[in-house]
């Protein structure tokens, strides 16, 4: 049976074979401009509007290599771990396709900008190291975008505003056993890129992209299967079903006396199913040479020590700082979902005193808030929490302060100051409202006596209406039991 035969193995067929799955992760850098010319790296402009001689290959034009996304690509080294080589070269990557206008990428080939990282997954409950064995930059093609059909012609258009944007492919080792460990490896690997910075990871946007190499063993052997890329896998969900999918087809592939090719795959959203669209390249097809426009590069000892010096703290560490500081699991993850997130919540922290009433505060209330992080500041959840801690405003009161906050942009002092909403915890006022609610039900007060004692949650209830919400509970259930007994 060749390996284009879609027949797919049983779970018992499965069961016998260890999957070894490798991650080509390409992630577009940050950078203002594109790598090697000054045109703006951005998404959404007009096609072909973002475009000068170099990223679109003319005759004479030059590279000229963008020192930011050389930056962006060392934090990303830093973060995952890796060496970071002093020197380091670029290659071309010879092969023809419609949106490559040079005819060539501009790579790195034997000689990466970093080597020998890491990074952690948690993997059912248990952190599972995986290994990377190089980051290297290069620049990005063009944008084949396919019409469909009409009138039995298809056409295909070409957007090169893409061409030249900075990239840096994060390679792993053939580390990973399943589709559930290259989910949690790329979660994680996005998570990083995104809290140091260097790219917005936004796969609807190309700006994250994945390729797989995946093979099959018998359990227990030693020597790795032939193995089959799946390419373009633009989301993580896909990644998972695909890797399931080519995973169950090469063990079919081997139960029923066939052997897998070598060869390049596409996984098919609307079927579910891997199709075989190349042969596998080895590196020889693509003719690497040295690329002759541009010096070697080389990364300084202060360079890399400044670098290091100004990067932010990992979505590790901050795990593990929050967790010392008593948050939950769950509330740990909400807050560390994002770096905004963890930053909003630390300033927040900060200023309310309170580590775990703003976790709950955050998690509970302003998680559910689209765009909240944009429309509340963290001076404000602070003030919010010390206040409700300082018993100055009820929890009611605060989350309808939070949504005058999130309509109107002001502060909670100048929404509390305007509605009138402080706390009444003086004991002589509330005391006047707790002696009228007593008056008004005596019903109620003969069964408090009589041992019912919990219709003092009904009297409690008429005080705070009496005072429109603004009586503090804890201090009107204490003079209720102090009058009543």
């Amino acid at each position: 049976m060749s390996s284009s035969a879609q027949a797919i193995a049983t779970p018992e067929e499965i069961g016998k074979y260890e999957p070894v799955i490798g991650l080509e992760v390409h992630v577009q850098l940050n950078t203002r401009t594109k790598i090697f010319c000054g045109c703006p790296n951005g998404f959404g402009a007009p096609p072909n509007t973002n475009v000068c001689p170099v990223c679109l290959g003319l005759p004479g034009a030059l590279p000229v290599l963008n020192r930011r996304a050389v930056e962006m690509a060392i934090q990303a080294a830093l973060a995952t771990h890796c060496r970071v080589n002093a020197f380091s070269r670029f290659a071309r990557k010879n092969y023809f396709y419609p949106d490559l206008p040079k005819g060539y990428q501009i790579s790195q080939y034997d000689q990466p900008l970093a080597e020998h990282g890491w990074l952690e997954a948690l993997v059912d409950g248990m952190k599972k190291r995986i290994g990377i064995t190089r980051i290297h930059l290069e620049d990005d093609a063009g944008k084949s975008i396919h019409d469909g059909f009409k009138d039995s012609d298809r056409y295909t258009y070409v957007d090169l505003n893409r061409s030249g944007t900075p990239l840096i492919e994060i390679v792993s080792e053939p580390d990973i056993r399943s589709s559930d460990e290259a989910h949690e490896y790329l979660t994680e690997l996005k998570q990083i890129m995104q809290y140091v910075g260097v790219s917005g990871c936004d796969m609807e946007k190309g700006q994250l992209r994945c390729d797989a190499n995946v093979s099959v063993r018998l359990k227990g052997a030693e020597k790795f299967g032939t193995k089959a890329e799946v390419k373009n896998l633009n989301s993580f969900r896909f990644a998972k079903m695909a890797l399931d999918y080519e995973i169950a087809r090469q063990v079919a592939v081997i139960e029923s006396g066939g052997r897998v090719e070598q060869e390049t795959r596409l996984y098919n959203v609307a079927t579910g199913e891997t199709v075989g669209m190349r042969s596998k390249e080895h590196a020889h097809d693509y003719r690497y040479f040295p690329e002759p426009d541009l010096v070697p590069l080389r990364v300084s000892e202060a360079w890399l020590e400044e670098i290091e010096s100004s990067m932010p703290k990992l979505p590790s560490e901050k795990r593990e700082e929050f967790l010392r500081k008593g948050l939950s699991d769950y509330q740990v993850q909400v807050v560390t979902a994002s770096r905004r997130w963890s930053e909003h919540y630390e300033q927040a922290a900060a200023i309310s005193g309170d580590f775990i009433g703003t976790a709950n505060f955050v998690t509970s209330e302003l998680m559910g808030m689209p765009d909240a992080l944009d429309r509340i500041t963290p001076q404000g959840t602070g003030t919010l929490v010390r206040k409700i801690k300082e018993g100055e405003i009820s929890g009611k009161m605060a989350k309808h302060i939070l949504e005058k906050m999130y309509e109107t942009g002001e502060s909670p002092d100048k929404i509390i100051d305007r509605e009138g909403l402080r706390q009444i915890s003086d004991t002589g006022a509330l005391e006047k409202i707790v002696d009228e609610v007593i008056a008004a039900s005596p019903k109620q007060v003969e069964q408090y006596k009589a041992g019912k004692t919990g219709v003092i949650g009904y009297l409690v209830g008429q005080v705070m209406k009496l005072s429109k919400g603004q009586a503090n509970p804890a201090a009107v259930n204490e003079l209720l039991k102090t009058k009543l007994q």
